[in-house]
């Protein structure tokens, strides 16, 4: 256990970098980058690349490999092996083979969802304030829920049911919200040509649209890693490193494609040639993409740092720390407007969120009448599952998805050298 000067380090590195990653995103969408200099602001053009932004947060992920190398290196030097992390190698009852050489390129499947799901949220958050985004990405674990039970043949109580119907309520209460608050999105904002007469009801709605689409890809990505990661073993920073890498050269292998002139022209959000330029010549835009990759790299570093050396509990604790920051912020810098009673939906469709979540994983008592007929010791804020709730022990990218986000703290799945009864839990052993 670290000492209590270096808990509430992580704890603040981690609110800080995870809300910097989604205010830096939205700043940067708000960049003029073509005819500034025109006196008419309907002529400016804004900062629309969505695929660069993706981008940003690959390179942000392979920056994970730099403690890797230097652990390594340390090593070398020492002439001792590498332990990476030390509590997957010591524990016996992990057999998993090590995920090395060709198997590698198993974490591409995982990367590729994270491309398409990190890219429609990037257009999602084009169109709605940055607070909305974020609330809305937290209906993942309604997502991650229902795959798990459809692919990994998870099963839930009836509580954890409940707990993702209010998560679905959360979601539509925010959504609503964002949709009844005018003038919150820049009016230049437009997608695939659309006019830009449109409704800003509409632009928030179909801002959300996306968001929520791309959590079924981020979902798809959180099942694909944990069947495997069930069977091989990789260290948390290295998995984060590779997806990352095998995530870049997916947009580059993309590049002559999207470089098309048939294609290019079809959208900005996919003229490349038009981003890199926009990019390599308006400095704002350069150094927010510089510093959104660092800052997603020390959020993955917090946040596994968080959960090795605090709990998972805490870190989910830390990310609605994250989100309310995130508002709080926008509305400070004038993003958003402040609007009651619309605002006050906003405030009641969060705290579902967070209430559903929190039920799901197991982090609140359940109510009375939803209570499993099973006494099961320790599921509900206990420790001893939380190290085995790290998937991936998490791929840990700007769509901030925390073990609270992955729907893995709370299932009700017992060890397999664990038996039932009525008033508690038993190993075989017993």
């Amino acid at each position: 256990m670290p000492s209590s000067f270096y808990v509430p380090i992580l704890l603040g590195g981690m609110i800080l970098t995870g809300s910097s990653n989604s205010l830096w995103s939205k700043w940067q969408d708000m960049q003029c980058v073509e005819n500034c200099s025109d006196a008419n602001p309907a002529n400016h053009v804004l900062y629309e690349q969505p695929v660069w932004q993706t981008l940003q947060m690959f390179l942000g992920e392979m920056l994970c490999f730099l403690p890797v190398i230097y652990t390594w290196l340390r090593a070398r030097q020492r002439a001792a092996p590498v332990f990476l992390p030390e509590e997957d190698l010591h524990d016996p009852a992990k057999s998993c083979e090590e995920l090395r050489g060709w198997k590698i390129l198993l974490l591409w499947l995982p990367a590729a969802c994270d491309l398409t799901g990190t890219t429609l949220m990037n257009v999602g958050l084009l169109y709605t304030p940055v607070s909305i985004y974020q609330m809305t990405r937290g209906a993942l674990v309604l997502f991650v829920g229902t795959l798990s039970v459809i692919f990994l043949h998870r099963r839930l109580w009836l509580y954890q049911w409940v707990s993702l119907l209010t998560v679905m309520a959360g979601v539509s209460l925010v959504g609503y919200s964002g949709s009844l608050i005018k003038d919150v999105v820049q009016p230049t904002l437009r997608l695939l040509g659309a006019d830009q007469s449109e409704p800003e009801v509409t632009k928030v709605l179909v801002g959300v649209f996306f968001v929520l689409f791309a959590q079924v890809f981020t979902a798809t990505q959180f099942v694909v890693e944990e069947k495997i990661m069930a069977r091989y073993s990789v260290a948390p920073l290295v998995a984060v490193g590779y997806e990352g890498l095998f995530g870049t050269l997916s947009i580059i292998l993309c590049m002559p494609i999207l470089a098309m002139p048939s294609i290019a022209s079809s959208s900005p959000f996919f003229d490349l040639p038009r981003g890199w330029y926009q990019f390599v010549n308006t400095p704002s835009v350069f150094w927010s993409a510089i510093a959104i990759a660092i800052s997603i790299s020390l959020f993955n570093y917090f946040g596994l740092s968080v959960t090795r050396h605090v709990s998972a509990t805490a870190r989910s604790l830390t990310d609605t720390c994250r989100t309310l920051s995130i508002w709080l912020i926008s509305i400070g810098l004038g993003w958003e407007k402040l609007l009651f009673p619309i605002s006050l939906l906003q405030v009641i469709g969060f705290s579902f969120l967070v209430y559903g979540t929190f039920l799901f994983n197991g982090l609140v008592n359940p109510p009375s009448f939803l209570h499993s007929p099973l006494v099961l010791e320790g599921t509900v804020g206990g420790e001893a599952e939380e190290g085995e709730a790290l998937l991936a022990a998490q791929h840990l990218d700007d769509t901030a998805a925390l073990p609270v986000d992955l729907g893995q703290g709370g299932y009700d799945v017992l060890p397999k050298d664990v038996r039932v009864h009525a008033q508690g839990i038993s190993s075989s052993e017993d």
